[in-house]
């Protein structure tokens, strides 16, 4: 069937585009398949999103309302947002108690990951990070040219301070990304760890993505006063709940952030995602309460998973690992059950492996009675 955009994309030149960049050439794009299209196309089933650790409870009613606020207001939308942040730099300075120049707020945490990517590597400079980890940090190091050389410890669930400290001294290093707890495997590195590390390497920027330390209460925030080379990200997208805003902020020392500064758009956070985390932010009793659902939810699957003979491996994070003989046929016959899942055994050390994110206490009961279902069909 000639259809108009058929038509359309045939009317194009023959002639291909200028090459990209030869840094970009290179690159492998971020892979992150999403469930949404097979959601959608199963209206009468209710679906289990449990595949790209997005809170599966609302945010806070109070986000909502400020949204609310702001569109009921004429001649807003058609307005810039407010450069940097200012409200949500104030809140978030009462919050963690570091001065508002300590912040960059950023368009998710994955901008906040790119612009030092782009601040600080040039090409040909090495980057180290703890493997296996999450992924799109790799793709903004690529890009810029950078060498990545990966430290996959001996047990990738057991933090590894001194393995690191040898492979960031093995050859000069630029930067050094650590996520805690670490998607996938959970792995918290403690404060006196991270802060090994800084004295050891002084030379190499220590990037810690903390996307779920609200989850965890662990944090390297108060190393800030003694490292500079040290730089934290965080986001709104897991405890928070506003994945769809794409807020995100990073915590370093003044000099680092004015550096980022120089390569940063101002006006990339958009207006509602300012108002709806600065509000959420405001709600501390609300995410208590979240993280209180989550906790006791991996509790009712860690529980139940393992009465079918299943090995989890449980987090202190919004998701965890469960251990099945056959990944790919157990995801996608969980998808046949409308549970959303991430296989995750193609990566070193999790062979077997797949993340479930955590939802309430009934959405993790739920859960295991269709992991059973499936269990008895796999048989």
């Amino acid at each position: 069937m000639n259809t108009p955009d058929s038509r359309a994309l045939a009317a194009l030149p023959s002639a291909l585009p200028p090459r990209p960049a030869r840094a970009v050439c290179d690159l492998s794009p971020y892979e992150a398949t999403s469930s949404r299209d097979v959601i959608d196309a199963r209206p009468a089933q209710v679906p289990l999103k449990l595949d790209w650790n997005e809170s599966t409870l609302p945010p806070s009613p109070r986000a909502l309302e400020a949204i609310e606020a702001y569109l009921r207001r004429a001649h807003h939308l058609n307005w810039y947002p407010l450069l940097h942040s200012p409200g949500l730099v104030g809140a978030l300075s009462a919050l963690h108690g570091l001065p508002p120049e300590c912040f960059l707020v950023t368009n998710g945490s994955d901008d906040a990951l790119h612009a030092i990517c782009a601040t600080y590597l040039n090409p040909g400079e090495r980057v180290v990070y703890a493997a296996p980890t999450y992924q799109h940090f790799l793709v903004f190091a690529q890009q810029e040219g950078a060498l990545l050389s990966p430290h996959v410890s001996a047990d990738v669930f057991a933090a590894d301070p001194d393995g690191l400290i040898a492979a960031l001294s093995a050859a000069p290093a630029r930067l050094c990304y650590l996520v805690s707890p670490n998607n996938p495997t959970g792995l918290v590195y403690s404060a006196e760890q991270i802060a090994r590390v800084l004295a050891a390497c002084p030379e190499t920027l220590l990037i810690v993505d903390e996307a779920y330390a609200e989850f965890s209460g662990e944090s390297c925030l108060e190393l800030l006063y003694r490292y500079s080379n040290l730089i934290v990200t965080r986001t709104f997208s897991k405890a928070y709940g506003l994945a769809a805003c794409r807020v995100g902020y990073v915590m370093a020392h003044p000099a680092a952030i004015a550096d980022l500064r120089r390569v940063f758009n101002p006006k990339s956070v958009n207006a509602l995602g300012q108002l709806a985390a600065e509000a959420a932010l405001r709600d501390q009793e609300y995410l208590r309460w979240v993280v209180a659902q989550v906790a006791a939810g991996q509790r009712v699957a860690v529980e139940g998973l393992s009465a079918l003979g299943l090995r989890v491996r449980p987090s202190r994070a919004n998701f965890f690992l469960v251990e099945v003989p056959a990944p790919g046929a157990w995801v996608a016959a969980l998808a046949e059950e409308g549970v959303y899942v991430r296989n995750r055994s193609h990566l070193p050390g999790l062979a077997g492996c797949v993340r479930v994110t955590v939802g309430s206490p009934e959405q993790m009961r739920e859960l295991v009675a269709r992991a059973a279902r499936v269990g008895a069909r796999l048989r």
